[in-house]
């Protein structure tokens, strides 16, 4: 299953909410395994990201629960695709 690894940042409106934050990612949570992601992990930060969370699961399904989050004006984000150690070798095992 591909993994994500999602880097959040607050708004403004986030961040006057910051008392919120662990019940809105539990509502994040709860969205985001209807559609058949898997939270791997989530960890509040301290630096150039707010929050850094890592998931599993179809590109469609998060594509979509991406979009509805940013829907909500909480939060800002940027998914990366994550591959795996074995991902990677089959890669480079490709170049020749």
């Amino acid at each position: 299953m591909p993994a994500y690894i999602t880097l959040v940042n607050f708004t403004d409106q986030g961040a006057r909410n910051i008392k919120d934050s662990p019940e809105r990612f539990e509502a994040f949570k709860r969205l985001t395994e209807a559609a058949g992601i898997t939270v791997k992990s989530v960890h509040w930060t301290q630096g150039a990201y707010d929050l850094v969370i890592v998931t599993e699961g179809p590109e469609e399904a998060t594509m979509v629960t991406a979009l509805k989050m940013a829907s909500l004006g909480n939060v800002r984000t940027q998914t990366l695709r994550g591959y795996s150690a074995s991902e990677m070798r089959q890669f480079v095992g490709k170049l020749g």
